[in-house]
């Protein structure tokens, strides 16, 4: 049994002041002395630095989408393991999840699954008394999703706050805190969203003291440490990279269906189509020979431009035996030495593509290494990395593929199937992903695609070249931990 005191912080819709709420509340428990976890409902990126920024810890996703509803409870307890309160922070609003599957993956999903109160954060600039209306259709939608309070955002006056907790007196919901506008808790945005803690450290410090002051100065933190103190225990010991890897299989996560489905299930995930067999090694690759009991290292990219990984990824190389060493394609003109494979995540290398080319001798150690034959995994910005160019500037040169910036932004879940063997995942592997990006590169799939995909359109994409694998596709390798044992033990030669 583990039992953590928490709170889901939730919102009627994007916009109305969740991360401002959560990251505050964070660093404001953390600046008591309290151990505090911070928790993302969703795949996104960019919130869990800050939460790692406000608690000092790593900040970590819990997707029911990607890992599936069983793996919540487990993901949560490993990240919360030690600590005296844990703050998850949802995702757009309370009851919005995945397209077309109901409540899965929302963020009234995984309250339910970590049987958490839920608070309410309101945008009540534009309302007094139909606050309450909204507070109680919000609370009786779903019997099973307890919210145990608000928070009032953007109260525009003393006058204004009165007449929203007189509405609110009756609906049941007790007002847990009301924060006025403030210009010290703003932070930048652009095409993706927030622009990442790690591109702006200073400022960022700066704007989480400031919500932690709001926040501590607005809300009432002994009641919501009351209310997260009435969370029951959870049956569930956490989560283990060490086990995960111990019981691990090549395939992907199993499909989990729908509950309280108010949608469609998917359609079965595209046949590998004829032609697309294992991947050859490339011509000429040497093998890489590392002793049976020798730790291979495993470089990770890291550094501004590329900013996006999911902490448990990493957990899981280390438990399946890799050294894992991270460096920075911005400032790093050599990879780690020894190194026996590279993973290079999502971040911004567009905005970085200037720097990211200058750094040519870089450039060339990746392009090297990737035509050894040693294990390439790159996702979104690693893929426009490993490209001919992008923006017209010269990258690594790995894929012959061209990329660039584009106006339309790509996002949302995708349901995909592996089209050809490869260092992540064996042809025939269904997995679950995520796709997030306004770049396009062309062509979009090599003549060995890594991933064949039916949302939202029926494509193929990614690129699989002897040892090197490159996608859009953002995937959580908790989901399936064979994954990391596979590319590591490709990594021994």
């Amino acid at each position: 049994m583990v039992n953590i005191p928490r709170l889901v912080v939730a919102a009627p819709s994007s916009g109305s002041g969740k991360t401002t709420v959560a990251t505050g509340l964070m660093a404001a428990f953390a600046a008591r002395g309290l151990a505090v976890s911070g928790h993302k409902v969703g795949p996104d990126y960019i919130d869990p630095g800050f939460h790692t920024l406000a608690t000092g810890r790593p900040g970590r996703n819990l997707d029911a989408y990607m890992c599936g509803p069983e793996l919540i409870a487990p993901l949560f307890a490993h990240g919360a393991r030690g600590c005296g309160l844990a703050v998850v922070e949802g995702v757009m609003g309370l009851y919005d999840g995945a397209s077309g599957l109901g409540e899965l993956a929302s963020t009234a999903h995984v309250a339910k699954l970590l049987r958490a109160p839920v608070v309410l954060v309101v945008d009540a600039s534009s309302q007094s008394r139909s606050v309450a209306a909204l507070v109680h259709g919000f609370a009786s939608w779903d019997t099973e999703v307890r919210i145990g309070g608000v928070i009032l955002n953007k109260v525009g006056s003393d006058r204004h706050e009165a007449l929203l907790r007189e509405a609110l007196e009756e609906s049941g919901v007790p007002v847990l805190g009301a924060l006025r506008r403030a210009e010290g808790v703003s932070v930048p945005s652009r095409h993706l969203g927030l622009v990442p803690v790690a591109e702006r450290r200073s400022d960022a410090v700066a704007a989480v003291a400031a919500m932690a002051g709001q926040v501590a100065a607005g809300c009432d933190l002994e009641g919501l440490v009351a209310l997260a103190r009435s969370a029951p225990a959870l049956a569930d010991a956490g989560w283990s990279a060490g086990e995960a890897v111990g019981g691990a299989f090549g395939g992907g996560v199993p499909l989990p269906a729908p509950s309280r489905n108010r949608g469609s299930a998917p359609d079965p995930a595209p046949q590998t189509p004829a032609g697309l067999g294992g991947a050859e090694g490339l011509e000429g690759a040497a093998r890489l020979d590392v002793g049976a009991g020798a730790k291979p290292v495993v470089a990770v990219a890291g550094g501004a431009a590329f900013t996006f990984s999911y902490a448990e990824n990493t957990e899981l190389l280390a438990a399946a035996g890799a050294d894992v060493v991270t460096f920075d394609p911005l400032r790093d003109e050599a990879l780690p030495l020894g190194t026996r494979g590279v993973v290079i995540g999502g971040g911004f290398p567009e905005v970085y593509a200037p720097e990211l080319s200058a750094n040519e001798a870089l450039r060339k150690a990746v392009a090297e290494l990737a035509l050894s034959g040693a294990p390439v995994a790159a996702e979104c910005a690693g893929l426009l990395y490993l490209a001919r160019s992008l923006d017209g500037l010269p990258m690594c040169g790995v894929l012959d593929a061209d990329a660039r910036m584009a106006k339309r932004l790509t996002l949302g879940y995708r349901d995909a199937v592996a089209l050809t063997d490869n260092v992540l995942a064996p042809a025939g592997a269904r997995m679950r992903g995520h796709e997030f990006h306004r770049t396009v590169i062309e062509p979009g799939a090599g003549d060995e695609p890594a991933w064949g995909m039916h949302l939202p359109e029926r494509r193929v994409e990614g690129f699989v070249r002897g040892n090197v694998h490159a996608s859009y596709l953002h995937t959580h390798w908790a989901a399936s931990p064979g994954t990391a044992l596979r590319f590591v033990e490709r990594c021994r030669g």
